[in-house]
């Protein structure tokens, strides 16, 4: 099948604000530095429903989206030396191409190898490998995980142990390991520090787990669903408030709690007005806020420069921080060696047909993960 094209099944998203229709795709061979898998399971994240109610502003369509994903190495295209047939993989919406001036810099993980042909939907070379009902479907975040067979670069591409559960470890490839890295990389928490997560979704209770597992003494959740506390709780939160339970502003409260403020602060939502109550309730001096959810296109975030001149850092992260080939084998062992928690973040499982019962899960709040299996 290597020089075929194959046909399947795929969730096509053919306009935004409509269900995913599952089509039966046509998927070309990969060509030259190209590699196409395929997907055993994916996972429904917020980044795939934000695309596909119009508010990316790189979003187009038709599309196929996904991006936690996991699978088997089908087919490789010329000039692909560190894959073969039959590996177990994580297709990756950052790519570590190794050679760019991005890659070369230990600062950042954003990889501009493809980055332009990424977001415009397409591969390397410009086109797309998928066609349904003779329209061309374009790409998303160079992994489309919503098709039985997919097609992405060798460079967006991780390796792993082949023994890893795909229905499990699929999640790593964004929200746990976005949420994870946003303490561990980005931030940087330290053993006996004190920390805020605002909003206790699946990236927010991998936050949690990254502030835990630095050592973190004190892990203060913040959500207005208290229904996600318990669960936050056994991720690490010491600690979980709704700020509707307060007639102040939610930064007041916190600095009260914690006698000036918390020393790290992740706001896990992509809301501005929440970015600011992050930053704000960070400790004078030393605070650091990281923005880790993803705001709609042309929202800004805003604060008085004072709160800045006098101490508090406002980052933001992609990814956790993590460059992803060579990242993703190694969390994967960390979940291996139960270090780090993956099983627990899935909460629902359901067939391919089910796909858009997993965006209702996601939009009800009741699921922190559904995967989806192919």
């Amino acid at each position: 099948m290597a020089v075929q094209v194959i046909k399947c099944k795929a969730a096509v998203a053919w306009e935004a604000g409509k269900p995913l229709c599952i089509e039966e795709v046509e998927v070309a061979p990969p060509k030259a530095h190209e590699v196409r898998i395929k997907i055993i399971a994916t996972a429904v994240c917020h980044t795939d429903a934000y695309t596909l109610n119009g508010a990316d502003p790189e979003g187009s369509f038709p599309v196929i989206l996904g991006h936690e994903g996991a699978g088997i190495v089908e087919s490789v295209g010329e000039g692909v030396t560190k894959l073969k047939a039959g590996d177990t993989v994580i297709p990756l919406y950052i790519p570590q191409c190794g050679e760019c001036t991005f890659c070369l810099n230990p600062k950042t993980n954003l990889c501009q190898k493809i980055r332009v042909t990424q977001g415009k939907g397409l591969m390397p070379d410009g086109t797309s490998r998928f066609t349904c009902k003779g329209k061309t479907i374009l790409h998303y975040m160079g992994t489309s995980t919503f098709s039985e067979y997919t097609v992405v670069a060798d460079i967006s591409v991780a390796k792993i142990d082949p023994l890893a559960p795909l229905d499990k470890v699929c999640l790593l490839g964004c929200g746990i390991s976005t949420g994870y890295g946003a303490a561990v990389n980005t931030a940087k928490v330290e053993p006996g520090s004190t920390c805020a997560i605002f909003g206790l979704g699946g990236v927010g209770l991998a936050a949690v787990m990254g502030c835990k597992v630095a050592g973190a003494s004190r892990i203060i959740g913040v959500d207005i669903n208290k229904n996600t506390f318990a669960r936050a709780m056994e991720f690490g939160a010491s600690e979980c408030i709704n700020p509707q339970d307060f007639s102040k502003p939610i930064q007041e409260v916190l600095i009260e709690m914690t006698d000036g403020g918390v020393d790290y602060s992740f706001e896990c939502i992509g809301n501005v007005k929440v970015m600011r109550a992050a930053l704000e309730a960070c400790h004078k001096g030393w605070g650091v806020s990281v923005i880790v959810g993803v705001a709609a296109s042309g929202e800004e975030i805003a604060t008085r420069p004072f709160q800045l001149v006098t101490g508090r850092v406002w980052k933001g992260t992609a990814f956790g921080g993590w460059k992803s080939v060579e990242s993703v084998p190694k969390l994967v062992s960390e979940y291996m060696s139960k270090k780090i928690k993956v099983d627990e973040f899935v909460t629902h499982n359901l067939s391919f047909d089910q796909i858009n019962e997993a965006f209702e899960l996601m939009h009800s709040g009741k699921s922190i993960r559904t995967v989806v299996k192919l």
